[in-house]
């Protein structure tokens, strides 16, 4: 497969937005051990040891034209993590700073990409612009987008953003867009993390049977992909969903996650609809207050939603081929988890 970078006496510089997030040091990491030198744009310095010693720190946003300005110059490659994160039900008064982050902030980058003649911008987006499933459709690049959270839909005007911004020096695309499934391991925070914890603790009761499907993919395997449409040619200008490739039930995620955890899955669930009264009940004095309940019918909605994407165009044309499963990369997780003691 042709590769974007040409040979040089000098190892190419890559840049790194969101560096200090949940994928952002291993994906450094990774970067470093390929022979890439590599710059983080940070909004603060990041604690000692998080990156390699090698990375230079570039302290600022990406609604700050002159820190971009310094970021991007003589950068090959920039792969863009840096987001304004989901968040459960969030206010809509965070439109605006989902908007300057994660759209306002991509144009600016794309502008001092542009500007400093980088090759190509990787930007790392979500499955979730597609909305929930209906139990029997796999998602496709091609499929219809129908983002439904904040965080959704300003990812996917940022994607719009990165497929229209060409190269000046050749014309030709700048970006690529990485879909990410659900992404695990042992930095990564949210749903999962408080999964494992409920799971070793054996405080978790799932709702419903567990039959709808999620799809998710391994840090590892993120990076990996990463690398791959930074260099590969063919990449320029395509979305890419990243799966570890195949959709599967959350009954089978929980026993993947029991199995590692060497503890026996939960052996019976509760049914959906009290619970889908119970929550509505708990939202009414939230509500009488002008405040969100902690776990309403929103959070219940996303729990029960079925997610099923197909990876099948990265590893057809990209000969992607991701190096964990389920089982194994759970099982790498949480043995992980318990070296490193993270909290869960």
């Amino acid at each position: 497969m042709p590769n974007l970078l040409p040979s040089s006496p000098h190892p190419p510089l890559a840049l790194v937005t969101g560096a200090t997030g949940a994928i952002g040091p291993l994906l450094t990491r990774r970067l470093v051990a390929a022979g890439y030198r590599v710059r983080a744009l940070v909004r603060q310095q990041p604690p000692p040891g998080l990156l390699p010693p090698s990375v230079e720190i570039i302290e600022g946003s990406l609604t700050d034209p002159a820190a971009l300005g310094r970021a991007t110059a003589n950068v090959e490659v920039v792969f863009h993590l840096a987001a304004k994160l989901h968040l459960v039900n969030p206010s809509p008064a965070l439109a605006a700073d989902y908007e300057r982050v994660n759209v306002a902030g991509t144009a600016s980058l794309i502008a001092a990409a542009q500007a400093a003649g980088v090759a190509r911008l990787v930007y790392f987006s979500t499955i979730a612009v597609y909305g929930p499933g209906d139990g029997q459709i796999v998602f496709t690049e091609t499929s219809p987008l129908n983002p439904q959270t904040l965080y959704a839909q300003t990812k996917c005007r940022a994607e719009a953003l990165v497929l229209a911004a060409g190269r000046p020096d050749t014309d030709g695309p700048l970006g690529v867009v990485l879909r990410l499934a659900a992404v695990y391991g042992p930095r990564v925070k949210g749903n999962y993390a408080r999964l494992v914890g409920a799971l070793r603790r054996g405080w978790f009761v799932p709702v419903g049977p567990g039959q709808n499907r999620r799809t998710l993919v391994h840090e590892q395997d993120v990076a990996a992909a990463a690398l791959l449409a930074s260099e590969a040619v063919p990449a320029a200008g395509q979305i890419y969903n990243v799966t570890d490739g195949q959709p599967v039930p959350v009954s089978q995620i929980l026993s993947a996650i029991c199995q590692g955890l060497g503890r026996r899955p939960p052996r019976w669930h509760v049914p959906v609809y009290p619970v889908q009264l119970l929550a509505g009940w708990a939202e009414w004095p939230f509500a009488r207050l002008g405040k969100t309940a902690p776990v309403g019918r929103f959070t219940l909605a996303k729990l029960l939603e079925d997610v099923a994407v197909s990876g099948h165009k990265l590893r057809h044309e990209l000969e992607f081929q991701p190096q964990y499963t389920l089982k194994t990369g759970w099982q790498a997780t949480i043995e992980q988890m318990a070296l490193t003691h993270t909290p869960d």
